[in-house]
């Protein structure tokens, strides 16, 4: 597996890791034409934009795999905007996990304080506090 092929199976990866992603065999019938199946699975698209990818002629691929060039052109470039998206993410460290427990803390901490100044104006009837006198 080239460089490229690596880097779009990884960002693939990334944005669904629980589905395996194996070589797909390439140069079987698409089933365009009505040979062969109507859909692609996941794991052959892969493997025909890689070609892509690698540097063969978009017109050589698009014969051999019997799938228009249109259609070549959109799944090269969702798998360019999915391997973008997936490089774009930036890794978890300690400060996230801190950070949302000091969110959830302030979260609580509001909740409190507004409960606590219902139960204040319930109690005090929705008037002031008397006014206490001075011991003097």
């Amino acid at each position: 597996m080239s460089d490229i092929d690596t880097v779009l199976v990884d960002s693939l990866k990334a944005l669904d890791p629980k589905r395996p992603i194996r070589e797909a065999g390439v140069g079987a019938a698409s089933g365009v034409d009505g040979n062969g199946p109507k859909r692609f699975s996941v794991q052959r698209k892969i493997a025909i934009v890689a070609r892509l990818l690698r540097g063969e002629p978009l017109d050589l691929v698009a014969r051999r795999t019997n799938v228009s060039i249109a259609r070549l052109t959109e799944w090269r470039d969702r798998a360019l905007a999915g391997a973008a998206t997936a490089l774009k993410e930036r890794e978890r460290d300690d400060r996230d996990d801190e950070i949302a427990r000091l969110k959830s803390k302030v979260g609580e901490i509001t909740m409190d304080n507004e409960l606590l100044n219902a139960k204040i104006a319930a109690l005090e009837g929705k008037r002031p506090l008397a006014h206490r006198r001075s011991r003097r």
